[in-house]
């Protein structure tokens, strides 16, 4: 695997223009002398902090070079000659690591170093991390890490701590507020004006690399030389979101994963993916987090998560919504301001960054990739509904603990520098998807292949023949490979849209789906009076409910046909305006056809359930008056008893004058939110 030292990363930016031989020189030149320093604690830690200034001027040349676009080409795409040349005169054989107890059955790797490693301070160092102490093997238990941070923050009023509230089993979940100004309010944050970015980590558990990054950034922000990270911007840093599962830890909680030595169990003590949460917002913690997102109101919006699948060169890889999505703006800023800061300050410190990776077959990777465009029940799909520009970051499992939290840490500084840099372009960004009011919405997509391929930095497999499945399996092994112009299907193209409305209304007592919209900070309004209205309702049919619960709800789809109608709504019906900046997210959530709906997730399945019926004895007579009275019908009926199944179910026949008789629940299969034009 194709990983960059100091030196490889000086030969690639050699390669793409003269002008940066100065300041890689000196780094070289310094990177020498450091391995003569004596060693003594005191110039241990000298050493830490000379290499990490060397870093940083190799990043700042590479950050000088990407405004070249020869040299952004030869310097941030491992693919290029130049970088290539150079990673292939420090590979390595492959081989099974046997750090951790699943080692010996993961595929085989190349041992990893890299410039990020000057990062790490001694394990003997007074403010070293539990995962810098066990040579980053180790992730601290929750209490471990609450302790250390306090302590660190004991030490500053820079950093301050704030509950978001309690989990199911009564652990807070705790937020760690750093500003220069050692702000623990929201309000007062607000008026700092800069830019707050909000960091969890722990989602999933035992894919916790962010909880130890977090904790070295601020360590060095605080007792380091990076205070100036806050002199711009503010951080948010939650470092453990699922709490309890964070508790149910073990060594063998995630196969697929090196490390940490013990790692947190996937779903909440409930047995809840919080990662499915964000629509109907079922979980204790996630309805604290919604809290929090509305009172904070940050920025930038950063989930930490580990991968499954496949195996491949990149070790942090990260995504957010499509261009095609409801907050077009932030994804320009995204994709052409952050994401070129953060690959190339990765790139600088021995990583390879990229985009999410999902395989369209994890058996034959010449079938490509797929590009995602999430749902609202997850952060980046929600992100992009409510228009707040949410990073998903997905470091690979099967690269080592210590290489994913250290890839996190850059990460997470640079972006702390590109959004204080760029602070008016995000909020100008945010702002202009918050007030788009687009009028048509996009429920669903549909996927079709990108014009451009993707040169996928992936790793060699072969295929066997398993005695034990008695199928072909995927055996990894280790070497990097490159797959030239993968083809990338991308779910870009709309599928179901729906107008925007003006305005829902919800009659008063669905209050969980009330309290639901009011919690993610959709503003209403409640009628005051009985009050006529033209407005729209869907009637719903074949409903087809799921066979399994499925994150403890059982949901449900059914076809829909919208009509108009005039009714009068009493006094307290509740009425969402549209023209709100989360009324996208009232759209997605109200809209019955959209996947994650309040509907399908099952809030309104009481309507699906008949309660009122009538006996044969009642509906045979009944039949007969009706159409003696009413010729247009009988014509009705005879047309239908041309559909031979219709004419021979006897229930059927009776059941079609019973719908057109006023003994009919009129309610029955209406969803009950209405639409107004």
């Amino acid at each position: 695997m194709r990983f960059f030292s100091l030196s490889v990363v000086a030969i690639a930016c050699l390669s793409a223009g003269s002008f940066l031989a100065p300041q890689l020189a000196l780094a070289a030149n310094a990177a020498a002398t450091n391995a003569e320093i004596a060693n003594t604690e005191a110039a241990k830690i000298e050493a830490t902090k000379t290499e990490v200034a060397n870093a940083e001027a190799v990043q700042a040349a590479v950050v000088e070079a990407s405004t070249n676009s020869n040299a952004t080409s030869a310097i941030v795409e491992s693919s290029s000659e130049a970088t290539t040349d150079a990673a292939a005169n420090v590979a390595a054989t492959p081989t099974r690591a046997n750090t951790f107890v699943n080692d010996a059955i993961l595929p085989p790797s190349i041992t990893w170093h890299g410039a990020s490693e000057a990062l790490l301070l001694s394990a003997d160092h007074e403010w070293a991390t539990p995962f810098e102490q066990s040579n980053g093997t180790e992730s601290p238990s929750y209490d471990d890490t609450i302790a250390w941070l306090d302590r660190l923050a004991a030490e500053t009023t820079k950093l301050q701590k704030v509950s978001l509230g309690k989990s199911p089993q009564g652990r807070d979940i705790w937020m760690y507020v750093a500003s220069s100004e050692g702000i623990n309010e929201s309000a007062r944050l607000k008026q700092n004006t800069k830019p707050t970015i909000l960091v969890q980590a722990g989602i999933h558990a035992g894919e916790i690399d962010g909880k130890d990054a977090g904790m070295m950034l601020l360590r060095d922000i605080i007792k380091g030389d990076k205070s100036d990270l806050l002199e711009k911007a503010n951080l948010l840093f939650v470092p453990m979101f699922s709490v309890d599962a964070h508790e149910r830890s073990g060594e063998f909680n995630r196969v697929n994963q090196r490390g940490p030595v013990n790692m947190g169990w996937r779903t909440n003590a409930n047995n809840l993916n919080l990662n499915r949460d964000y629509a109907k917002a079922d979980t204790l913690e996630m309805q604290h987090m919604l809290r929090a997102i509305n009172v904070w109101q940050p920025d930038l919006y950063i989930d930490v998560h580990v991968t499954d699948g496949i195996d491949y060169q990149y070790d942090i890889t990260f995504g957010y919504n499509l261009a095609q999505g409801l907050s077009p703006a932030s994804f320009r800023w995204l994709e052409n301001s952050y994401r070129p800061a953060v690959e190339a300050a990765l790139t600088a410190q021995g990583h390879i960054p990229g985009p999410l990776i999902f395989a369209v077959d994890n058996t034959d990777i010449t079938k490509g990739m797929s590009l995602w465009n999430p749902s609202p029940r997850f952060s980046n799909g929600y992100g992009d509904a409510r228009h707040l520009p949410t990073i998903l970051i997905e470091n690979h499992s099967l690269k080592p603990f210590k290489q994913r939290v250290l890839g996190t840490y850059v990460m997470l500084e640079q972006t702390l520098k590109t959004v204080g840099d760029q602070a008016t372009k995000l909020k100008s960004a945010i702002q202009e998807d918050k007030y788009r009011a687009s009028p048509l919405i996009t429920l669903t997509w549909k996927s079709a292949p990108l014009a451009k391929g993707w040169d996928f930095k992936g790793i060699d497999y072969k295929l066997e023949q398993s005695p034990i499945s008695g199928t072909e399996v995927v055996r990894w092994t280790g070497e990097p490979k490159l797959y030239p112009n993968l083809p990338v299907i991308a779910e870009t193209v709309p599928d179901i849209k729906v107008t925007r409305p003006s305005a829902y209304y919800i009659p008063a007592q669905w209050t969980q789906v009330i309290d639901r919209l009011t919690l993610h900070g959709i503003r209403l309004t409640r009628l005051s009076k009985p009050t006529e209205l033209k407005l729209q309702q869907y009637s719903l049919s074949n409903p087809v409910f799921n066979t399994k619960a499925f994150e403890g709800r059982l949901t449900v789809k059914a076809d829909s046909t919208l009509a108009k109608l005039t009714t009068t709504l009493p006094a307290g019906t509740v009425k969402i305006s549209t023209d709100q900046p989360l009324g996208d997210l009232a759209i997605l959530l109200l809209e019955p056809q959209s996947p994650d709906s309040l509907l399908q997730w099952g809030f309104f399945n009481p309507i699906f359930t008949r309660t009122e019926y009538i006996e044969d004895y009642a509906v045979e007579p009944l039949a007969a008056k009706m159409l003696k009275e009413d010729p247009k019908l009988q014509a009705e009926f005879n047309k239908a008893l041309e559909n031979p199944e219709f004419a021979a179910d006897p229930e059927a026949r009776l059941r079609w004058f019973y719908e057109r008789s006023p003994y009919y629940d009129n309610q029955y299969l209406k969803y009950p939110v209405y639409r107004s034009r």
